[in-house]
């Protein structure tokens, strides 16, 4: 090696050195807070969901099976959960509040409730079981899993559950693609617990729910005793997702389902699942996820980073994604099953103040907030539903269902003149109320 190049190398390593010197020298800045932390959950649904299956937003209510039963259970609504967390306490007795833009349309002031603690609190004691049953049944009845779109089962579908065998300590074939799970990150909004001093809404001190047609865009101000004034702003990207539809939920003359829905403005993945019952205590459950048994156990609200893994591993489907079919084996395991669609959207976060540039300045946070958003639908599997049709853009509501043809339209006058006779009940009619009882009886309703 020549002189002149060991000269260079010399000094390139002395530079590389100097660099990494110098930024060890440098002072790292020091960060402090927040003092109050503010998350908002802001949902849209419509049809109705399936509780704990993919964020589906809650078990159906027999009210909300008769109004699918009516036809339709009308247009999208929109709900949205306050948390304030603080590592204050308060002065005196804790008092905040959240005070919305008037496009909200749920009043000038949402009261952030502090939880009582319960004083003298009787303690319950659990009863101690019998070691053995004097009657002692063993459990019946299976579950099968199904995941993925295609018209039919992957291989090593169903992963079968039988209930009797996991209550005798064996461990059913297939159990270890359970195991996998989804890796989704569980979020952990503010709370009493996680909190020195917290606040929520809605409580038991307001009952005002958000209208269907409110709006987060404008400005927000959150005061109280013991958290730091928080004001930001949201604009039309960072409003309520919209309405989710299914707009083909039909069967297939292959026996596959076939499910459809309109792109949701603001969604970053999508995920449908399928809950339903078929004979001899048999529980099916199916979820689009390709990759994973276990994709109908995904959160409510997932974060970002977390979307962009889930869609790449095809665990979530994509934005650009909006059709599934429903394999044929999923049906005819599950002839009475609800399905429910979940479009999950991003967040948006602001920090105040912001950090300072020289990292000889302390960066200390008085508040952090957060806004994370999903939309979600549900209906039963395989039968298309009086009311279904496209949504609409981010934070507007969903389209009008389109004019009925001539036949729905002479039925309908026929209904409103007197009759003496009771006209027969129509056929679709009648096995769409034969389903929802049966699946009224499997969600134990």
């Amino acid at each position: 090696m020549g002189m002149g190049r060991r000269v260079v190398l010399v000094a390139g390593a002395t530079a590389i050195a100097g660099v990494a010197f110098a930024q060890q020298q440098q002072p790292q800045q020091k960060i402090t807070g927040p003092v109050a932390v503010y998350w908002m959950s802001a949902a849209t649904q419509t049809g109705f969901g399936l509780g704990g299956l993919g964020g589906g937003g809650g078990r159906p209510s027999m009210g909300q099976i008769m109004g699918m039963l009516g036809g339709g259970g009308g247009g999208a609504t929109k709900t949205l959960k306050l948390d304030l967390g603080s590592s204050r306490a308060p002065q005196g007795e804790a008092n905040a509040e959240h005070l919305p833009p008037q496009t909200l349309g749920a009043g000038q002031s949402l009261p952030l409730l502090t939880p009582k603690p319960v004083a003298n609190a009787p303690v319950e004691r659990e009863e101690q079981p019998d070691p053995v049953p004097r009657e002692y049944q063993k459990p019946r009845g299976r579950m099968l899993i199904f995941w993925g779109c295609g018209e039919h089962a992957k291989p090593g579908q169903p992963v079968v559950l039988d209930f009797a065998q996991i209550a005798e300590g064996k461990i059913p074939a297939g159990m270890e693609v359970l195991s996998k799970g989804i890796g989704a990150r569980i979020m952990q909004p503010p709370s009493p617990g996680r909190n020195k001093t917290y606040g929520g809404w809605p409580n038991e001190k307001t009952r005002v729910q958000v209208p269907g047609t409110g709006s987060l865009v404008g400005d927000h101000l959150i005061k109280g005793n013991y958290s730091p004034d928080i004001k930001f702003s949201l604009n039309q990207n960072q409003d309520f997702l919209g309405a989710l539809n299914l707009t083909t939920n039909a069967k297939n003359p292959t026996g596959s389902g076939q499910l459809g829905w309109n792109a949701v403005s603001g969604a970053e993945a999508y995920l449908a699942t399928a809950v339903g019952g078929g004979q001899n205590e048999t529980v099916v459950l199916w979820s689009s996820s390709e990759v994973s048994s276990a994709g109908f156990l995904m959160p409510e609200y997932i974060t970002p980073a977390d979307l962009n893994r889930l869609v790449g591993t095809k665990a979530l489907m994509g934005p650009q994604t909006t059709s599934c079919t429903v394999p044929k084996e999923v049906m005819d395991a599950a002839p009475q099953a609800l399905v429910s669609m979940t479009a999950y959207g991003g967040e948006a976060n602001f920090t105040y103040p912001e950090r300072p540039k020289d990292p000889k300045i302390p960066w200390d946070i008085q508040w952090q907030v957060k806004v994370r958003y999903r939309s979600a639908t549900g209906g039963m599997l395989g039968m298309a539903m009086p009311g279904m049709g496209g949504g609409a853009s981010r934070g507007g509501s969903a389209q009008q269902a389109p004019p009925p043809q001539q036949g729905q339209q002479q039925g309908q006058q026929s209904q409103q003149q007197p009759s003496q006779q009771q006209p027969p009940e129509d056929p679709a009619a009648a096995r769409r109320r034969a389903i929802m009882r049966g699946v009224g009886g499997l969600l134990g309703l």
